[in-house]
């Protein structure tokens, strides 16, 4: 980010914190940056523009910051791994970004609260990576479930200490909290205790980065049941869904109604997963509409 723009960015951030974003106006950003309307708009579209910019520099800077603090250490180093985690918290608690967070989440900007989910699950996703490299393969099917469960803990005991204006170290509460993860950790997988399967986590990725469901989607998704062998009703319920998609008016409730009679049809077979998966394309294709 060059100079001006870094000027224009920080002087938008004091008064998002300040004022909230939806009081915030173009005009507010103008005056206490010093700018003509002119340079705000050769630098940013629009004010959700500008906190976009803000956003994505912290995830950029604090991922070039955890790259650094890796390089050349092992992947394993458990200590590594703190400081890395802590990387993220102190750069939004050096910004007080943690206000622009709940600020946008509290407000009615539909685009910029898709965005901060989007800086969220980057983050667990990153959190499953690296548990996984420090942990072994053996935690893999568990990672994400496990990055979901230690994110939680975190946010919920940085926000009483915050509330309460206690002083805290940061890493040593990573520390501590990373602790009674190793301790979840292997009953999770001696006891195959999983709240968040596969569908469910699948559903939250691409709820999340809201992708666009197409046609063309839902039709490759078909292809596993196009040659198999099928009872009646499976058939029945395939030819159904395919010719509701072909109809010139897509009827919403006679789709929404065939979804679950489709999954269970599917339920303990081979096509089990094939079957979740084309439901859930179809759902948010429905949706998208």
């Amino acid at each position: 980010m060059n100079e001006r723009k870094k000027q224009i960015a920080d002087a938008a951030l004091a008064l998002f914190q300040e004022k909230g974003i939806e009081h915030t106006s173009v005009q507010d950003i103008l005056v206490a940056a010093t700018i003509s309307k002119g340079t705000f708009y050769n630098h940013f579209s629009s004010k959700n523009d500008c906190v976009a910019e803000i956003l994505e520099n912290l995830r950029e800077e604090a991922g070039q910051r955890r790259i650094a603090a890796q390089i050349g250490k092992d992947k394993q180093d458990r200590a590594i791994f703190v400081e890395q985690i802590s990387i993220l918290i102190e750069l939004q608690e050096e910004r007080r970004l943690y206000r622009l967070f709940e600020a946008i989440l509290h407000s009615h900007e539909a685009d910029l609260k898709k965005l901060v989910l989007q800086h969220r699950i980057h983050d667990i996703e990153w959190l499953t990576t690296r548990l996984t490299e420090v942990k072994g393969d053996n935690v893999r099917p568990y990672a994400f479930e496990a990055a979901v469960l230690f994110t939680g803990m975190l946010q919920h005991i940085l926000f009483v200490n915050r509330y309460t204006n206690n002083q805290y170290n940061l890493k040593h509460i990573i520390d501590v909290l990373l602790g009674y993860l190793e301790l979840i950790l292997p009953t999770m997988n001696q006891e195959n205790t999983m709240l968040l399967n596969k569908e469910a986590i699948n559903q939250f990725r691409a709820q999340v980065d809201k992708k666009t469901v197409t046609y063309s989607d839902i039709t490759s998704s078909l292809e596993p049941f196009q040659n198999a062998q099928l009872s009646q009703e499976q058939q029945d319920l395939v030819d159904a869904i395919t010719n509701e998609l072909q109809q010139d008016r897509l009827r919403k409730v006679v789709l929404l109604s065939l979804i679950k009679p489709f999954r269970s049809s599917f339920s303990k077979t081979p096509l089990e997963a094939d079957a979740k998966t084309l439901a859930n394309l179809v759902w948010f294709y429905i949706h998208s509409q």
